[in-house]
Protein backbone atom coordinates (compact mmCIF):
# COMPACT_ATOMS: atom_id res chain seq x y z
CA UNK A 1 0.00 0.00 0.00
CA UNK A 2 1.66 3.42 -0.99
CA UNK A 3 1.81 6.50 0.94
CA UNK A 4 -1.60 8.40 -0.96
CA UNK A 5 -3.81 4.97 -0.35
CA UNK A 6 -2.72 5.11 3.68
CA UNK A 7 -3.25 8.96 4.11
CA UNK A 8 -6.67 8.39 1.90
CA UNK A 9 -7.64 5.76 4.26
CA UNK A 10 -6.56 7.91 7.41
CA UNK A 11 -8.43 10.72 6.03
CA UNK A 12 -11.70 8.16 6.04
CA UNK A 13 -11.25 6.91 9.60
CA UNK A 14 -10.14 10.78 11.19
CA UNK A 15 -13.17 11.23 12.80
CA UNK A 16 -13.68 7.80 14.07
CA UNK A 17 -9.95 7.80 15.34
CA UNK A 18 -10.17 11.19 16.97
CA UNK A 19 -13.33 9.96 19.08
CA UNK A 20 -10.90 6.94 20.05
CA UNK A 21 -7.77 8.98 20.55
CA UNK A 22 -9.90 11.06 23.21
CA UNK A 23 -11.10 8.19 25.07
CA UNK A 24 -7.34 7.00 24.98
CA UNK A 25 -6.60 10.56 26.92
CA UNK A 26 -9.37 10.47 29.17
CA UNK A 27 -10.73 13.46 27.44
CA UNK A 28 -8.33 15.54 27.37
CA UNK A 29 -8.46 17.61 24.30
CA UNK A 30 -4.84 18.77 23.38
CA UNK A 31 -3.44 15.15 24.36
CA UNK A 32 -5.70 13.68 21.72
CA UNK A 33 -4.75 15.46 18.99
CA UNK A 34 -1.03 14.92 19.78
CA UNK A 35 -1.32 11.48 20.40
CA UNK A 36 -3.27 11.23 16.97
CA UNK A 37 -0.40 13.23 15.37
CA UNK A 38 2.04 11.18 16.64
CA UNK A 39 0.21 7.59 15.62
CA UNK A 40 -0.49 9.03 12.26
CA UNK A 41 3.52 9.63 11.89
CA UNK A 42 4.40 6.03 13.07
CA UNK A 43 2.20 5.39 10.31
CA UNK A 44 3.06 7.08 7.41
CA UNK A 45 6.83 6.64 8.73
CA UNK A 46 6.43 2.97 8.29
CA UNK A 47 7.11 2.41 11.82
CA UNK A 48 4.01 0.56 12.46
CA UNK A 49 3.30 -1.62 8.99
CA UNK A 50 -0.12 -2.67 8.25
CA UNK A 51 -0.53 -6.63 7.39
CA UNK A 52 -4.12 -6.86 5.73
CA UNK A 53 -4.30 -10.26 6.16
CA UNK A 54 -4.18 -10.24 9.52
CA UNK A 55 -7.02 -7.37 10.49
CA UNK A 56 -9.34 -4.35 9.19
CA UNK A 57 -7.39 -1.40 8.40
CA UNK A 58 -9.71 0.17 10.75
CA UNK A 59 -8.96 -2.33 13.62
CA UNK A 60 -4.82 -2.00 12.93
CA UNK A 61 -5.51 1.83 12.88
CA UNK A 62 -7.06 1.57 16.47
CA UNK A 63 -4.52 -0.66 17.41
CA UNK A 64 -1.23 1.69 16.81
CA UNK A 65 -3.59 4.64 18.29
CA UNK A 66 -3.69 2.48 21.85
CA UNK A 67 -0.23 1.44 21.51
CA UNK A 68 1.21 5.19 21.02
CA UNK A 69 -0.48 6.24 23.99
CA UNK A 70 0.29 3.52 25.81
CA UNK A 71 4.04 4.45 25.41
CA UNK A 72 3.30 8.35 25.75
CA UNK A 73 1.85 7.53 29.21
CA UNK A 74 4.88 5.50 30.03
CA UNK A 75 7.11 8.21 29.13
CA UNK A 76 5.20 10.83 30.73
CA UNK A 77 5.08 8.53 34.23
CA UNK A 78 7.83 7.45 35.48
CA UNK A 79 6.62 4.49 37.01
CA UNK A 80 5.18 1.68 34.88
CA UNK A 81 1.60 2.31 34.18
CA UNK A 82 -1.02 -0.23 33.77
CA UNK A 83 -3.35 0.44 30.31
CA UNK A 84 -6.51 0.62 32.86
CA UNK A 85 -4.97 3.07 34.48
CA UNK A 86 -4.52 5.47 31.81
CA UNK A 87 -7.04 4.56 29.22
CA UNK A 88 -10.36 5.33 28.14
CA UNK A 89 -11.92 7.10 30.99
CA UNK A 90 -15.51 7.80 29.92
CA UNK A 91 -15.89 11.46 29.21
CA UNK A 92 -18.72 13.69 28.55
CA UNK A 93 -18.35 14.35 24.80
CA UNK A 94 -20.93 12.34 23.33
CA UNK A 95 -20.31 11.68 19.02
CA UNK A 96 -24.03 11.69 18.12
CA UNK A 97 -24.96 14.33 19.85
CA UNK A 98 -24.37 18.41 20.23
CA UNK A 99 -24.88 19.58 23.71
CA UNK A 100 -25.63 22.98 22.05
CA UNK A 101 -28.67 21.22 19.99
CA UNK A 102 -30.01 18.90 22.36
CA UNK A 103 -32.91 19.98 25.22
CA UNK A 104 -32.57 20.75 28.90
CA UNK A 105 -33.79 16.80 29.74
CA UNK A 106 -31.89 15.54 26.50
CA UNK A 107 -28.53 17.05 28.15
CA UNK A 108 -29.90 15.71 31.65
CA UNK A 109 -30.38 12.26 30.18
CA UNK A 110 -27.65 12.29 28.64
CA UNK A 111 -25.30 13.61 31.50
CA UNK A 112 -26.92 10.44 33.94
CA UNK A 113 -25.77 7.81 30.87
CA UNK A 114 -22.10 8.78 31.30
CA UNK A 115 -22.16 8.55 34.60
CA UNK A 116 -23.98 4.99 34.07
CA UNK A 117 -20.96 4.08 31.54
CA UNK A 118 -18.55 5.40 34.24
CA UNK A 119 -19.73 2.64 36.43
CA UNK A 120 -18.99 0.21 34.30
CA UNK A 121 -15.42 -1.76 34.38
CA UNK A 122 -12.54 0.04 31.97
CA UNK A 123 -12.73 -3.35 30.04
CA UNK A 124 -16.13 -3.09 29.61
CA UNK A 125 -16.28 0.63 28.66
CA UNK A 126 -13.45 -0.30 26.07
CA UNK A 127 -15.56 -3.16 24.34
CA UNK A 128 -18.85 -1.33 24.48
CA UNK A 129 -17.35 2.08 22.81
CA UNK A 130 -15.26 -0.13 20.26
CA UNK A 131 -18.78 -2.42 19.18
CA UNK A 132 -21.37 0.51 19.29
CA UNK A 133 -19.49 3.60 18.50
CA UNK A 134 -16.92 2.39 16.10
CA UNK A 135 -18.97 -0.45 14.98
CA UNK A 136 -16.28 -3.04 15.49
CA UNK A 137 -17.02 -6.85 15.50
CA UNK A 138 -16.09 -8.59 18.93
CA UNK A 139 -13.02 -10.04 17.39
CA UNK A 140 -11.68 -6.97 16.27
CA UNK A 141 -12.37 -5.07 19.58
CA UNK A 142 -10.32 -7.93 21.47
CA UNK A 143 -7.41 -7.04 19.07
CA UNK A 144 -7.22 -3.47 19.92
CA UNK A 145 -7.52 -4.65 23.55
CA UNK A 146 -5.18 -7.33 23.08
CA UNK A 147 -7.17 -10.09 24.80
CA UNK A 148 -8.61 -13.21 23.48
CA UNK A 149 -12.16 -12.63 21.93
CA UNK A 150 -13.87 -14.93 24.94
CA UNK A 151 -12.62 -12.28 27.52
CA UNK A 152 -13.67 -9.73 24.69
CA UNK A 153 -17.16 -11.56 24.97
CA UNK A 154 -17.42 -11.56 28.63
CA UNK A 155 -16.77 -7.77 29.04
CA UNK A 156 -19.69 -7.23 26.57
CA UNK A 157 -22.34 -9.44 27.63
CA UNK A 158 -21.52 -8.38 31.63
CA UNK A 159 -21.54 -4.39 30.10
CA UNK A 160 -24.35 -4.87 28.13
CA UNK A 161 -26.14 -6.08 31.07
CA UNK A 162 -24.81 -3.69 34.04
CA UNK A 163 -25.64 -1.10 31.66
CA UNK A 164 -29.35 -2.09 31.11
CA UNK A 165 -29.72 -2.83 34.93
CA UNK A 166 -28.58 0.66 35.46
CA UNK A 167 -30.21 2.35 32.82
CA UNK A 168 -33.49 0.39 34.05
CA UNK A 169 -32.85 1.73 37.49
CA UNK A 170 -32.65 4.92 36.22
CA UNK A 171 -35.80 5.36 34.04
CA UNK A 172 -34.37 5.33 31.08
CA UNK A 173 -35.67 4.16 28.10
CA UNK A 174 -34.62 4.14 24.57
CA UNK A 175 -36.89 6.73 24.17
CA UNK A 176 -34.84 9.37 26.21
CA UNK A 177 -31.87 8.27 24.54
Amino acid sequence: MDVAQIRKLLENHHQESFAWALRCCGGKHAEAEDLLQSSYLKILEAKARYRFREASFKTWLFTVIRNTAVDFYRKKMPHVVEINEILYQQTKHTQSLDNGQMGLEAQETQQVFQQILQQLSTQQQQVLHLVFYQEMSIEEAAKVMRVTIGTARTHYERGKKQLRKRLQAANITRDHL
